[in-house]
């Protein structure tokens, strides 16, 4: 049985996605899960069978502990006791509870089930704290638990927003938490800091195995600094909501330090994830971004564009289709949409006001034509082999995501969102981004090139219609062995027109003499 037992526990220490840091299984009977302290543990919940979690060999200098637990898209519960209490328990995707030890107490029960129909993986880890450590949602007075240190999610279509309770100043075992919202001292919980941190998943990763190998990352504070963005600072004055843009199709994950800069000590929240997508959707879901439609439009834009790349200067017609296009789809898109709605940069807290953000957009976009305004036929050709080719890469989004398309994407957010102004809108820059970066500049470089050295020696622009109109009536007028020239003018020929159409309508004439005969 010994042997059995060995044989076992090898197999299962060797599934794919454990890290170095990683537990795979402990010493697990049925119904039982054990778990040891800072080592991740990757295991299924099913719905008929909720599992009952041990933690033992605590260590006394801990004054708390924080167990969470992840999946991908499926909800778990995780509760204090086998009765569902709201301020007991939590479900989702990325929970956890605060254990507050008590004296002496050196094991912890919690209880984890599932009422998903199908078998859930799950990844947890029980962090330990010392009493000098803050404690995460200490201060909790907005969610159901009494020590909230969970993240909530919500997203849309523009933002992405994450809220949590605040936190506490930590203390010892046995000993009575420091007051919440009495006073505002140097020894309360007013000064401690949340840092917010942002964290992207490899471009077009879905995969459950790998949002669980980099939730990992994201757990414990020194690997939270290490690897993910720091985008924000809060004080204990500011609100405890911080929005983003949203990126769908784009595994992102969030979490939020807090610091003690008196005691130089910190602790991490629950970290939560998104895709900005749902897995579950019948039409639309993560896996299958796009509709037919929209990939066929952006396909045909595409061609479009990249003949007005190399070609746009000299089809003088077909380019001012295309940029006209451009201009008046983005405008009637806006203004539908904000009348339908009635609600949508950089991360500079100067560019989350609306009138400094519109008033530098619109000074850049005025600016560029006036520096060129000297060389119009080069300020021509750029436009042409900018956009012709920008339309390549909005393409490639259609079919696999790129963070290039937000270059135009948040512009719109913005202008159709009242909302968006709040929100940081970071992107991932990673290998994809790289290579359709290198095909847009190369085709842009390319259609310049062309179209610079073809229209050498040549007219900067084709005649104005007007002119040419004017020439050719001229033309007709001084030669009168022009056909043309014999064709009545063009009001007289109105003229005539009119007066066919009005004979329609008259009467007819009776026969007969109407007049008196002259004597």
């Amino acid at each position: 049985m010994g042997l059995l037992r060995l044989l076992v526990l090898a197999m299962l220490a060797s599934k794919p996605g454990v890290t170095g840091g990683a537990e795979a299984v402990g010493n697990a009977s049925e119904g039982l899960l054990e778990f040891s302290v800072g080592k991740f543990r990757y295991f299924k919940l099913n719905r008929p069978f909720p599992e009952d979690a041990i933690l033992r060999h605590i260590s006394s200098n801990v004054s708390f502990l924080i167990f969470q637990i992840h999946s991908q898209y499926q909800n778990t519960t995780i509760s204090f006791s086998k009765t569902l209490l709201p301020n007991t328990s939590g479900t989702g995707t990325d929970k956890g509870l605060v254990f507050i030890l008590r004296p002496e107490q050196s094991m912890c029960t919690l209880y984890l089930q599932t009422l998903d129909a199908e078998p859930v993986q799950n990844m947890a880890i029980p962090l330990s704290y010392s009493e000098r450590d803050p404690i995460p949602g200490g201060c909790n007075l907005e969610f159901d638990l009494d020590i909230d240190p969970n993240i909530y999610l919500e997203y849309n279509f523009f933002e992405t927003t994450i809220k949590f309770a605040p936190a506490n100043l930590g203390y010892a075992r046995g000993t009575n938490p420091p007051p919440c919202d009495i006073g505002m001292e140097r020894d309360s919980r007013w000064r401690l800091l949340y840092d917010v941190y942002q964290y992207f998943l490899p471009e077009n990763d879905l995969t459950e195995e790998g949002l669980l190998k980099h939730l990992q990352r994201m757990a414990e504070v020194p690997q939270v600094k290490a690897n993910a963005i720091k985008v924000v600072t809060l004080t204990a004055n500011d609100k405890t909501t911080v929005s983003f843009s949203s990126l769908r199709g784009q595994g992102v994950i969030y979490n939020v330090v807090v610091r003690d800069p008196f005691l130089n000590t910190s602790a991490a929240y629950v970290p939560a994830h998104t895709y900005a997508c749902s897995f579950a959707a019948v039409e639309g879901n993560c896996s299958s971004l796009g509709r037919v439609s929209t990939k066929v439009f952006f396909t045909l834009f595409a061609l479009l564009g990249l003949f007005i790349c190399f070609f746009g200067h000299r089809f003088w017609k077909t380019e001012l289709f295309f940029i006209g296009f451009i201009f008046m789809g983005l405008f009637f898109y806006i203004l539908i949409t904000r009348l339908t709605l009635v609600k949508y940069d950089g991360n500079l807290k100067i560019f989350h006001d609306d009138g400094v953000f519109w008033v530098t957009f619109s000074c850049i976009a005025v600016l560029i034509p006036v520096v060129f305004m000297g060389c119009l036929r080069i300020l021509n050709i750029l436009t042409c082999g900018l956009i012709g080719s920008y339309s390549v890469v909005l393409a490639f989004d259609s079919y696999l995501y790129t963070s290039l398309s937000h270059i135009t994407l948040n512009v719109l957010k913005r202008a159709l969102n009242m909302d968006f102004h709040r929100a940081f809108t970071n992107v991932p820059f990673q290998n994809n981004d790289f290579i359709i970066l290198a095909v847009w500049g190369m085709l842009a470089v390319s259609g310049i090139t062309l179209q610079i050295r073809r229209e050498r020696g040549r007219p900067f622009f084709p005649p104005h219609p007007y002119k040419l109109w004017k020439r050719e009536r001229e033309r007709r007028v001084t030669n009168i062995l022009d056909p043309s020239y014999h064709i009545p003018p063009l009001r007289e020929r109105l003229y005539g027109r009119i007066a066919q159409i009005k004979e329609l309508f008259q009467k007819e004439q009776p026969a007969g003499e109407r007049t008196p005969l002259l004597l």
